[in-house]
């Protein structure tokens, strides 16, 4: 039996929430899995509905580590367990087994000052697993300047399940929605400072003049939500710029579907940074190719001037031609024609197959 250690899962909303439940979906197709995660308001109508046994663990966040530590440390001892897969650091920092133990990374959670006590506390952690599982080339190369021992990291990019077609009811929806407005720009995402959507604000301002019926739909909710929205304002844009959050699942693809390009030209802000994008892959797999940015883990998941281009997101010149190239003569259907082939090699069926490799 393997073991899945997470503080993100399923029905909770979110990247790491799907990169963990794929996971463990996956692998429960052919091997026994119990997943240890955090409780999460309805969670029961979800669990009861998976073919593995899911163990939620409640309470006040700190406390919580602790009683969640102790159940698994209790656990392995009655039972035969494999390995341990822990979507985090935190997740196997207080275990106290020596069963082997695989610790998935994903860029921000270890980007800390060499020698803070931060750095100290993630070094420990994974310089004694067997294995470090980096989400990017980036994402091993941040690591091992952070002091993690290079022979420990292997990567595996994230993967993502084949899509589901789309029905016609909602696909028309989408065409009402835009009222042949084109070409379409879409970013999904949390609005953060990070994910940039503030140059892509600023270079629709100069493609309006080129293109009038240009529209950019963005999907999502953050802190920076007021802050994006004001300055469509301040660029008298709001009527090139659509903003959507809290729709369902089938409208969402629907509309990245119906676009051209998807446009996440990703920064470093602070310490957060984008260690992958899968984001970028979902767009793939309905043939829309991507815009990312040079900063992180982008170019994993972006075959540059193939499956879409990488550009400097923190030069808006550079983010602006990158767009305005690729709406040139509809470059955008060749790179999404690439892109769509290129986003078999993600999926769970192929990814799954490198964890195994770790796992035996």
């Amino acid at each position: 039996m393997y073991l899945i250690v997470t503080r993100s899962f399923p029905p909770e909303v979110g990247g790491m929430q799907n990169l963990m439940w794929g996971f463990a979906n996956e692998l429960s197709k052919n091997h026994m899995v119990k997943v240890f995660a955090d409780y999460y308001e309805n969670h029961k109508k979800f669990d009861e509905q998976v073919s593995f046994s899911i163990e939620r663990v409640g309470g006040i966040k700190l406390l919580r580590k602790y009683r969640k530590s102790q159940l698994i440390d209790e656990f392995v001892k009655e039972n035969k367990i494999e390995a341990i897969i822990g979507d985090h650091w935190k997740s196997l920092e207080l275990l106290k087994t020596n069963k082997k133990k695989i610790c998935l990374i994903h860029s921000k959670e270890i980007n800390h000052e060499k020698r803070s006590n931060l750095n100290k506390r993630v070094l420990k952690v994974l310089n004694n697993v067997d294995t470090v599982v980096a989400n990017s080339k980036y994402t091993k190369n941040l690591a091992i300047r952070c002091g993690v021992d290079e022979g420990k990291i292997v990567v595996i990019n994230p993967g993502v399940d084949p899509v589901q077609e789309l029905n016609k009811k909602s696909l028309d929806k989408v065409e009402s929605l835009l009222k042949h407005k084109s070409p379409r720009l879409i970013t999904v995402s949390r609005y953060d400072k990070r994910k940039n959507h503030e140059k892509i604000i600023m270079a629709l301002r100069n493609l309006k003049q080129i293109y009038p019926n240009i529209i950019y739909i963005c999907i999502g909710y953050g802190d920076e939500e007021d802050n994006i929205k004001k300055l469509v304002k301040e660029l008298n844009l709001e009527q090139q710029v659509m903003f959507f959050k809290d729709i369902s699942n089938e409208l969402k693809n629907s509309l990245l579907a119906k676009s051209n390009i998807f446009v996440m030209p990703s920064i470093i802000y602070k310490k957060s940074v984008e260690g992958f994008g899968i984001v970028y892959v979902e767009a793939a797999q309905y043939g829309i190719p991507s815009i990312g940015g040079v900063d992180g883990g982008a170019a994993d998941a972006i075959n540059h001037e193939k499956t879409g281009l990488i550009c400097d997101g923190n030069n808006l010149d550079s983010v602006y031609s990158s767009i305005n190239s690729m709406l040139e003569n509809k470059k955008y259907l060749e790179f999404g024609k690439a892109a769509k082939e290129n986003s078999i090699k993600f999926r769970w069926s192929t990814i799954i197959e490198e964890y195994k490799k770790i796992l035996n």
